[in-house]
């Protein structure tokens, strides 16, 4: 993809590489065509697109505001170690490929070890959401939600998304909201 993108711009054509979703999320070879570019001495810039996280927050009437976001791609989620804020929304993307190295198969633990690692950090019966935003208007989004303890038996598609509701409230930081003069009530 970046040779084909760079092979036009090299002829001095004016060139647009579309991607689906947001050109700099999930995207290697937008970036890698940029970087190359830039290299070269040719002026290239990454665009901002609707996102499949913008779209995820329209379809299922979330906002971060309201209780915080974290977000990982899910085999990145699942091999370093981090923590999860249960009282905010968890997003783990490319749910459906767990575990694939570049062009190979999906691990075929990887949903049940996704399951275990979040069942350390929710009941059972807590909510998920798999998710999958439409590429055109006029066709819903996928939007399935599934209890905790029912995910691994759930047949994913490749390009879906995992969002995990908040679990309880956060804390309120009583000294903050004395120095910031609101009210505790």
């Amino acid at each position: 993809m970046v040779d084909e993108i760079l092979t036009s711009v090299r002829t001095g054509k004016t060139v647009c590489a579309a991607f689906y979703g947001h050109p700099g999320i999930f995207v290697e070879p937008g970036h890698a065509a940029v970087r190359q570019a830039r290299e070269e001495g040719f002026r290239a810039t990454i665009q901002p697109g609707i996102s499949a996280e913008d779209c995820l927050f329209a379809d299922l009437g979330l906002d971060p505001a309201d209780n915080g976001c974290q977000s990982f791609e899910a085999t990145a989620f699942l091999i370093h170690e981090h923590r999860v804020e249960r009282t905010a929304t968890l997003i783990l993307w490319q749910i459906g490929v767990i575990g694939q190295l570049a062009a190979g198969p999906a691990s075929p633990d990887g949903m049940r070890a996704l399951v275990e690692r979040l069942a350390d950090e929710y009941p059972p019966e807590h909510e998920t959401i798999i998710y999958e935003a439409s590429p055109y208007p006029f066709i819903e989004p996928l939007v399935r939600r599934v209890p905790l303890s029912d995910l691994a038996s759930v047949e994913v598609p490749t390009l879906a998304t995992l969002v995990i509701p908040p679990h309880g409230k956060a804390r309120l930081n009583l000294q903050m909201l004395d120095r910031l003069g609101w009210s505790r009530s």
